[in-house]
């Protein structure tokens, strides 16, 4: 009994850690896998024992939210869901009932309340008492209706995602590996629970309605079914559900199974819920869990392996990543023979160790990932030097996190990754320069700074030999080069990949400085923060890089190999500065909003997302519309203009 309990306060402190980092945090510091295993073992511990501590992750339904978003109790607790991974107990829980059975989306769960028709309030889960007020950034996911035709008081709940189709653009658009996000649900809790809005609005968060707490008047037949149909009818997305029996249950769930591969909608599992209302509510609920739905978990397909080496791969920022590869095997219809391991302490808890047989699993069916090591020889032979440039490794620790660095500032892995930004379409845009070919060239000595890009005709002779080159590919290659040595400064500054300067903040920079590049490489702090969009992280950023020689003259080898052209909106007097404009609606005479901003721009305007008392115009050709920038814009007595009013400004600048 008394090891029994001692096991039950470890777990508690285990499983706490891990659901912290992952719902407070947006990190991960154990497989789900595992979480699900080590929680599993806590419950039955506490039904054994009969004991249950104060604060254990069982008797939770949520954590403490922590930020700076107001807070809000709700009306109703938000309890979680009672689980399972068999489907003869799915059967045995909705016995002669009919039921909806539904994707379990993972996302952030979110509360939407609306008055006399209008999007009044939203709030996420919380710790399922309390949660956040995010009403602004509700009232920009892509798919939520501001208004509806029903004008009672109507709540709902639903799941607030990031899209895997979304998620694997705005990923392509980061360059540096370890700055990628991990996967949808952090970017989309991050997402939601932005202070600025305008942030959101970029993600093009998604909203699905899963439930319906209250809509006065509305009779629904005592239907779940009817309710979701009643929903959609108002313009919500609902979940993808089927309509269920002891029957088909187990036939609709493979179904499900069949298409979570090209579901482009994260989920984490599926939900019954019982169709019949008052029967449903008339069950009760548990101090944690309603007893009207159960959430289903895929019983993961398990293949035994042996772990061939551990793969250490090196990014741009110094980080060294350990990556599994072991005999392939069959999961869920794919070979696998890769997982990702995350980072040391993940490998250390594993016991880790070449040679390994070890247990593997796809997460949600989708990503590789480790379940167990049967055999535990323990982690050995962590590289001491850098697997591409010899340079010395450290072990650093950040939030009890330990993760392995390249020192070396020359690591050619480092250089890989900052000339890929370099050529990229936005930078230098440089086409015939992939990542691959960047590899081989500075492999072979023929680059080692910025402008060795533009001195590559001394190796004509060795490119033309080498695989997938010839004459052809070497002229095309030379003329895109040739091409990209005449550019603007903004363009090249954002190349440069001075953390968190992108090619928006580079050309605010630019205006800000006149386009003279020696004030701005050699500006203070304070006159940094003074630049829209310029805060104290990135003026810091920008003082450390340029504080650097080393930096500078690279800088300056790389100008000697440029022609900087002067951009249009650097006119001498540009007769839109100070002004800031917002674009809604659709424009007739530019091809897109964006090239309209692009002219508001070269004039010195500022174009936002969002109406604030900063804003000078809202451009709107639907000048009587009720859209919600124009009430805003009304509400706080800002001009509201057509594109012809806009372009005539443009024109007379």
């Amino acid at each position: 009994m008394e090891d029994k309990i001692k096991r039950i306060r470890e777990l508690i402190r285990i499983v706490s850690e891990a659901g912290k980092a992952y719902y407070q945090e947006d990190r991960e510091i154990m497989s789900n896998y595992e979480y699900d295993a080590l929680y599993d073992e806590l419950e039955t511990l506490e039904k054994e024992t009969g004991v249950v501590f104060a604060g254990s992750p069982t008797q939770n339904v949520g954590y403490e939210v922590l930020s700076e978003l107001p807070k809000e109790a709700h009306e109703k607790p938000m309890l979680s869901l009672n689980k399972t991974k068999s489907v003869d107990e799915l059967k045995e829980w909705l016995g002669s009932q009919k039921g909806l059975l539904s994707w379990k989306m993972d996302g952030l769960t979110v509360v939407l309340t609306y008055e006399k028709g209008e999007l009044v309030k939203a709030v996420t889960r919380g710790n399922g008492e309390i949660g956040e007020v995010i009403t602004g950034n509700a009232r920009v996911f892509a798919n939520v209706p501001l208004k509806i035709a029903y004008q009672g008081q109507l709540v709902l709940r639903g799941e607030a995602v990031i899209k895997y189709s979304d998620f694997r653009k705005i990923n392509e658009e980061i360059q540096e590996a370890d700055a990628k996000y991990k996967n949808p649900r952090n970017l989309c809790s991050g997402s939601v629970r932005q202070l600025n809005n305008e942030i959101t609005a970029r993600r093009n968060v998604h909203f699905f309605a899963f439930s319906l707490v209250k809509a006065e008047g509305v009779d629904f037949k005592n239907s779940r079914r009817e309710q979701f149909l009643w929903l959609k009818s108002q313009g919500f997305e609902t979940v993808e559900w089927k309509d269920v029996t002891r029957e088909n249950l187990s036939q609709a769930v493979k179904e499900f199974a069949e298409a979570v591969e090209n579901n482009d909608v994260p989920s984490d599992g599926l939900v019954l819920l019982m169709e019949d209302i008052a029967y449903g509510e008339s069950l009760g609920r548990t101090a944690k869990f309603p007893r009207d739905s159960i959430a289903f978990k895929w019983a993961d397909e398990i293949q035994e392996t042996t772990l061939s080496y551990i793969e250490w791969s090196a990014s741009r920022t110094g980080l060294i990543n350990p990556v599994a590869v072991f005999e392939p095997v069959e999961l869920e219809g794919t070979t696998v023979s890769r997982a990702s391991v995350h980072n040391i302490s993940i490998m250390e808890n594993l016991e880790l160790g070449q040679g390994d047989r070890i247990t593997v699993y796809k997460a949600n069916m989708i990503i590789p990932q480790i379940a167990d090591n049967l055999t535990r020889s323990g982690v050995r032979d962590i590289p001491k030097v850098c697997p591409v440039c010899g340079g010395t490794t450290e072990i650093r620790r950040l939030n009890d996190v330990k993760t392995l660095y390249c020192t070396n500032p020359d690591c050619e892995a480092k250089k890989i990754k900052s000339f890929t930004l370099l050529v990229s379409r936005d930078a230098l845009n440089i086409g015939g320069l992939s990542e691959a070919t960047l590899e081989k060239f500075i492999g072979a000595g023929f680059i080692h700074e910025y402008s060795d890009i533009f001195k590559l005709e001394r190796y004509r002779e060795q490119i033309v030999e080498m695989e997938g080159f010839g004459e052809k590919s070497y002229e095309n290659l030379m003329a895109a080069v040739r091409k990209a040595s005449v550019t603007t400064l903004p363009r090249m500054i954002y190349g440069l990949g001075i953390a968190g300067i992108g090619l928006a903040n580079a050309k605010m920079l630019c205006r800000q400085f006149q386009y003279n590049f020696e004030r701005m490489r050699h500006a203070s702090s304070e006159e940094l923060v003074e630049v829209d969009g310029i805060g104290q992280v990135l003026a810091d950023a920008w003082t450390e890089f340029f504080s650097k020689e080393t930096n500078n003259t690279q800088v300056d080898h790389l100008l000697s190999e440029l022609t900087i052209e002067k951009e249009e909106e650097s006119e001498e007097n540009p007769s839109l500065t100070g002004m800031v404009f917002v674009i809604t609606g659709n424009v007739e005479y530019f091809a897109n909003r964006k090239e309209l901003q692009a002219a508001i721009e070269r004039k010195g305007g500022k174009v936002t997302g969002s109406v604030t008392s900063k804003t000078t115009y809202l451009i709107n050709n639907d000048v009587a519309s009720s859209s919600s920038k124009n009430k805003k814009a009304k509400e706080l007595g800002i001009p509201i203009i057509s594109e012809a009013e806009i372009r005539k400004m443009l024109e007379e600048g």
